[in-house]
């Protein structure tokens, strides 16, 4: 696992409701697999205390549609190589509401995890399980990890963490899922999230 003492680490204050809502948003593609965030991304986020995007960001104006809503923590993923703008982000960073540590990433490990992980994927195909163990091992000492990356919805513990995948913005990748995100909502003693699909699938599109 990573060294908890490298992670980029954000310390959050509870509101006054005593419960942080935070909006989790994976894999925008903005513009290679979709135009515009769609409006129905907005309305899914409405009255959220903090934004996560777990990666693959693409154009960073995504990131500044969404400050619009609320604060957004964002890391690196495998496609944000092509936008200069998103260079300065980590792999991998923690959140921390309390005494609950929420780990954040895209899930593909850098340039040499991802390498691996397409090897794998040409050899053997897709397996959810591969994601899922590649974000889990990024981390120690959490109670959550959101990662994205596969495009798949998931909310499931493992053990005594939560793993949080909202899936994804743009939905031609896994177009059986549709556009999906997740909210995840912490006391600052546990977390609790939720998927919330957005209610269209979108034409599949891909322009590099």
């Amino acid at each position: 696992m990573s060294d908890a003492a490298a992670y980029p680490t954000t310390q959050l204050p509870l509101p006054e409701s005593g419960t942080l809502k935070i909006g989790v948003v994976a894999d925008t593609h903005l513009p290679d697999r979709l135009l515009s965030l769609p409006s129905q991304l907005f309305t899914a986020l409405d009255g959220v205390d903090l934004i996560l995007h777990a990666g693959d960001i693409s154009n960073p104006k995504a990131l500044r549609e969404l400050e619009r809503v609320a604060p957004v923590i964002a890391v690196l993923g495998n496609r944000d190589i092509w936008y200069q703008a998103n260079w300065s982000l980590p792999l991998d960073r923690v959140i921390e509401v309390g005494a609950v540590r929420i780990g954040l990433t895209h899930g593909h490990g850098g340039l040499r995890g991802y390498v691996r992980e397409k090897l794998f994927y040409y050899t053997v195909g897709f397996h959810l399980e591969s994601f899922i163990a590649a974000a889990q091992a990024r981390f120690s000492d959490v109670q959550a990890i959101a990662f994205g990356h596969s495009h798949h919805p998931f909310n499931e513990r493992r053990g005594q963490v939560l793993m949080f995948n909202p899936g994804s913005v743009s939905p031609s990748y896994r177009a059986a899922f549709g556009a999906s995100i997740g909210i995840l909502t912490s006391d600052g003693r546990e977390v609790r999230g939720e998927i919330m699909p957005l209610g269209f699938r979108g034409e599949a599109r891909k322009l590099f």
